[in-house]
């Protein structure tokens, strides 16, 4: 939100006409709309929703996050957010509600086999960009001797059935199998 300041308005009237001081308010306008800038950008870094470039960098030296080259500034934000939400103590319950705020309600399928220590979680197509953290939130939160089995959740037939032939037909096995279908 720019804000609009003008500092010859806050001068008397008598000092407005005065070229000199038209031109102090000239020079020094930009530099205040800058100053102004900066400090809604320091409050906004205090929330990572808000947070500009700059604040993401502090969060992820907090939160000691390696950010990869190739992610945009919203990852980056999501990742923060994520590590936030890890609470002790790990339960199946927390698990499910830290996946549904990274996922999405319908964005994984969690099955927990008990009897062979095996933790099986499928994450949707539709939030394939945020698997390595869906990863990464799995190896820190669940118990060592529990086997974690995460892949994506591919297209199955039930998916595919709602379409012809002629509308399939335009796609690739491979579109088929790994991309979202709209």
């Amino acid at each position: 939100m720019a804000k609009e300041v003008n500092l010859i308005d806050y001068l008397p009237d008598i000092l407005k006409e005065i070229r000199e001081f038209k031109a102090i308010n000239t020079a020094e306008n930009p530099e205040l709309l800058f100053l102004w800038d900066a400090i809604e950008d320091t409050l906004n870094d205090q929330f990572v929703d808000y947070a500009t470039e700059n604040g993401v960098k502090r969060w992820e030296s907090i939160l000691k996050i390696l950010p990869k080259g190739t992610e945009t500034l919203d990852v980056r934000k999501f990742r923060i957010i994520s590590r936030l939400n890890e609470q002790l103590p790990y339960t199946y319950e927390k698990l499910k509600m830290q996946l549904e705020t990274l996922c999405g309600d319908n964005g994984y399928s969690l099955v927990l086999l008990n009897n062979e220590y095996k933790l099986i979680v499928r994450v949707e197509l539709s939030v394939r960009g945020k698997f390595d953290e869906v990863e990464s939130l799995l190896n820190r939160t669940v118990p060592a001797n529990i086997v974690i089995d995460l892949s994506l959740m591919y297209n199955q037939h039930s998916t595919l059935s709602k379409y012809t032939n002629t509308q399939l037909s335009n796609s690739t096995h491979y579109q088929l199998r790994n991309e979202v279908i709209n």
